[in-house]
């Protein structure tokens, strides 16, 4: 699961990297090195006025399913939907619908993920993962629009989860979806409803060429922690060691 991560970048810098031309936000999101559901974050998706063109929007972590109608409840549901399976979010309620038209991508600096007796780390341990080249971490995911019954719409958004590969399978038992970038395109396409190929551009077997991981302080714990700090590496000690 994924259930915290960073985002500093300047909204042009995303821009940039997701080689978006059409529309974005009026401003950039502050600074977050410890993003909690029901959060504000950014997405790529395709542009509503052109699907060949990639938009930046923000959107609130966390999808509202789409037959809830009253607002407090819906707010509440966000947190128990940060994530989805990809083993099954074409076939559960709260997410298919979002899966078959309206993917993303959510761009990521780095996430964190706490470490279970499936490995060799201290359970509870947090670690910070990050791209290896230094960018944005390309993360699937799945967005949508809820509109309240006094009007307000609401765009939410989920993050899509897999069985973890390689080393990261050390730390926790799921990652993220990472999306390479040849595949872009096609799962951003709305008009792509193909439910195995879109199963098959979710499928990441080797993540330890993508990213690197590092064992951070437990102040990541409360949420009302936010710094760069929260990202930096600390030691372990004998005997573990680190990829």
């Amino acid at each position: 699961m994924c259930g915290r991560y960073a985002q500093s970048a300047d909204m042009r810098e995303l821009m940039e990297q997701f080689e978006v031309t059409g529309s974005s936000p009026t401003q950039s999101l502050p600074a977050n090195w410890n993003i909690a559901p029901t959060n504000p974050i950014y997405i790529v998706r395709a542009d509503s006025g052109n699907h060949h063109q990639r938009e930046l929007a923000t959107v609130s972590w966390g999808l509202i399913a789409p037959w809830l109608s009253d607002l407090k409840e819906a707010r509440s549901s966000q947190s128990r939907a940060i994530n989805a399976r990809s083993e099954s979010i074409f076939e559960k309620p709260t997410f298919r619908n979002a899966f078959k038209s309206t993917r993303c991508l959510i761009p990521a600096e780095g996430y964190y993920e706490w470490s279970t007796a499936l490995g060799k780390y201290p359970p509870k341990q947090p670690f910070y993962i990050c791209a290896r080249d230094g960018n944005q971490l390309p993360i699937a995911g799945i967005w949508s629009s809820w509109r309240a019954g006094d009007g307000e719409l609401i765009e939410s958004a989920s993050i899509i989860t897999q069985e973890a590969q390689g080393n990261l399978s050390k730390i926790h038992s799921r990652m993220p979806v990472f999306m390479p970038h040849d595949r872009w395109e096609e799962w951003l396409n709305p008009d792509n409803k193909e439910i195995e190929k879109l199963r098959t551009l979710m499928q990441v077997t080797s993540p330890d060429s993508l990213v690197l991981a590092h064992p951070v302080s437990s102040e990541v714990n409360s949420v009302t922690r936010n710094s760069q700090k929260l990202t930096e590496e600390i030691e372990l000690g004998e005997p573990e060691t680190l990829f």
